[in-house]
């Protein structure tokens, strides 16, 4: 790990302490364990859990669930009960079982989220974290009670795919989203940003070295996200959850925050 995150990292948990998070690995089946940071309170047997709306929220490919959703655990967690989880293969989350699918992550999900005591929860989607978070509804309605889903859509089928990497100048996603250069880093972060701010050549460098981890696995985890138009789902699934959607246009965070709180409550 670069330096900058070796540094971040104690920063990171001392915020999460001050906001009463805790980091938490539960074991879903042997051989798969999924990293989720909680409410302190909630793991300890003495105590029921937080009477505060348990919210979920999945990050998307190209970070971890704590580097993606940090501003918004500091924001919402007075309000909130935030359960925030690394997929497979992201942060400390692995798995031996052979599947890639976003089935795979939506169901060690709902299984992680049970092993913590939370059996219905609104859920927070970003990007591939949205894909995932649409199939987690579909195949756990009653858990998941609303949405809010950003840059997301429900499934990536080949056409759909072929148009987007046409459109940011790539020929496969594993190359956009798991660089092997610097270089790379820096194009990725410049397209998936709205006014990417000036950083140091040093933070590139150690994003690089932090974030790229499991590439065999993560490459998979692509490979099986793109559905063949004949088997895509002609029609969308009919969700009965309510879902908030802000694909379309830019909002700053503190928006963002504020429409998430109004829409959750």
């Amino acid at each position: 790990m670069g330096n900058t995150f070796v540094i971040l990292k104690p920063i990171i948990h001392g915020l999460m302490k001050a906001v009463g998070m805790t980091s938490q690995l539960v074991e879903i089946e042997p051989g798969t364990s999924m990293h989720f940071w909680v409410p302190t309170k909630s793991i300890h047997p003495n105590n029921k859990l937080s009477n505060k709306p348990p919210v979920l929220f999945v990050h998307g490919f190209v970070a971890n669930g704590i580097m993606t959703w940090l501003f918004q655990i500091l924001s919402l967690s007075s309000d909130f009960a935030v359960y925030v989880p690394d997929l497979l293969f992201f942060g400390d989350s692995i798995t031996t079982r052979p599947e890639r699918s976003t089935s795979i992550q939506a169901e060690c999900l709902a299984k992680g989220m049970m092993k913590l005591g939370v059996e219905k929860f609104s859920l927070v989607g970003l990007s591939y974290g949205g894909m995932v978070g649409f199939k987690l509804a579909q195949m756990y309605p009653h858990m998941v009670e609303s949405m809010v889903m950003s840059s997301t859509i429900i499934e990536m089928t080949e056409s759909i795919s072929n148009a987007s990497l046409k459109n940011i100048g790539f020929t496969n996603w594993p190359d956009f989203l798991l660089p092997k250069t610097v270089s790379g880093v820096k194009l990725l972060l410049s397209i998936g940003s709205h006014k990417l701010p000036w950083l140091p050549e040093f933070f590139y460098k150690d994003f690089h070295e932090a974030m790229f981890s499991n590439r065999k696995e993560k490459v998979e985890l692509l490979e099986a996200l793109v559905v063949n138009d004949k088997d895509a789902t002609i029609n969308a699934p009919n969700y009965s959850q309510e879902i908030q959607s802000n694909n379309n246009s830019y909002h700053s965070r503190k928006d963002n925050d504020e429409t998430m709180m109004k829409f959750l409550n």
